[in-house]
C-alpha cells in the first residue's frame, strides 16, 4: 500500500471512528423499518465495517456476510433490543446504519 493511500484509508478510520455514537436502538426504528440497518457482530471493529462498507470492499463485506457477522438486523433482535431498551454503537455509512450491540 503507498503512503498516501495509508493515509487516506487513516483519515477515513478517524473521520468514521468520530461519527460512531451510543444511541438507543428504539431511535434507530426508521431505519430499520426502512430495512437500512444492519448488525455488526460483537468481536468485529465497527469502524473496519463501515470503512469496509464506506470504500465499497464487496470482498470483505461478502466475508463476513457469508460467516452472519454482518447482516441486516432481524426482527427477533429488533424486538429483543426493544424488550430491553438496548443501547448500540451505531455509525452511518449511507444508506445504512450499522449497529453493534454495546458489551
Amino acid at each position: 500500500m503507498q503512503p498516501e493511500q495509508s493515509d487516506v484509508i487513516d483519515l477515513a478510520k478517524a473521520k468514521l471512528g468520530g461519527e460512531t455514537a451510543k444511541i438507543p436502538w428504539r431511535e434507530l426504528q426508521r431505519f430499520f423499518a426502512q430495512g437500512r440497518a444492519i448488525h455488526v457482530a460483537k468481536g468485529l471493529d465497527l469502524v473496519e465495517v463501515a470503512l469496509a462498507v464506506n470504500r465499497d470492499d464487496a470482498e470483505q463485506v461478502q466475508r463476513w456476510t457469508i460467516q452472519g457477522q454482518v447482516e441486516r438486523v432481524s426482527d427477533a433482535v429488533a424486538r429483543h433490543w426493544i424488550e430491553v431498551d438496548a443501547l448500540v454503537w451505531a455509525v452511518v455509512v449511507r444508506p445504512w446504519v450499522l449497529v453493534q450491540p454495546l458489551e
